[in-house]
């Protein structure tokens, strides 16, 4: 459990470092969103939970 809350604060912390970066940067890439389709999104969603998925895959050592 205390690896997972690990895991959960690193996410915080990736997530929120653009917005405290480039807060104008944000606003405009969050306009950009808002226009697109949701097929768009999902597609790109999917894409990065996969990239994720394998990332995590090869720093097990593909176990």
């Amino acid at each position: 459990m205390k690896f997972f809350f690990c895991v959960i604060g690193m996410v915080m912390i990736v997530e929120g470092l653009p917005y405290f970066a480039f807060p104008g940067k944000m606003k405009e890439m969050v306009q950009i969103m808002i226009s697109l389709e949701d097929t768009k999104l999902r597609r790109f969603g999917f894409i990065l939970m996969l990239a994720g998925l394998c990332i995590i895959y090869f720093a097990m050592d593909g176990r």
